[in-house]
């Protein structure tokens, strides 16, 4: 599994128009790519990264603090566009991405394990065309990953 965790003052993903997810104060917007063996652990082992992830920042400042500390929400969106090969030719492959039916369920288990830590998270949905907007604290941008 891929990530790309951005600390944000705020996001949110609208669907058709409508707000399907959004977080109102300082979290992570958490891009979420899965490949063909990705597994339960991974899900997982990369929702507890991100709970503890310390990018958050402290009273001086500094990227000391984990969303565990400091109660910050999450923004969560699946995105298969992060297994993209482009190292030949001008268009990406996609044959590193998992299907839906399999990527689904392992995202769905990564927004349910954070809820299980106390995590306040919000969601895009899953395979839509999504318009995400953010405000990125910083810039903090980090790409976690898993597995492979």
């Amino acid at each position: 599994m891929r990530a790309v965790v951005q600390r944000v003052a705020w996001a949110r993903v609208t669907v058709g128009g409508d707000v399907v997810g959004s977080i109102e104060r300082p979290g992570l917007c958490v891009l979420v790519g899965v490949t063909h063996d990705d597994t339960r652990d991974d899900a997982c082992q990369l929702a507890a990264r991100l709970w503890n992830l310390r990018i958050m920042a402290d009273r001086e400042g500094r990227m000391n603090l984990a969303p565990a500390e400091t109660n910050a929400p999450l923004l969560v969106i699946s995105q298969f566009t992060l297994y993209g090969d482009t190292s030949k030719g001008r268009r990406p492959s996609w044959l590193k991405a998992a299907p839906g039916d399999v990527a689904e369920p392992l995202v769905a288990l990564l927004v349910a394990e954070l809820r299980r830590f106390g995590a306040e998270v919000a969601t895009g949905r899953f395979g839509a065309e999504m318009l995400v907007e953010l405000a990125n604290d910083g810039p903090v941008t980090v790409l976690l990953e898993l597995g492979n």
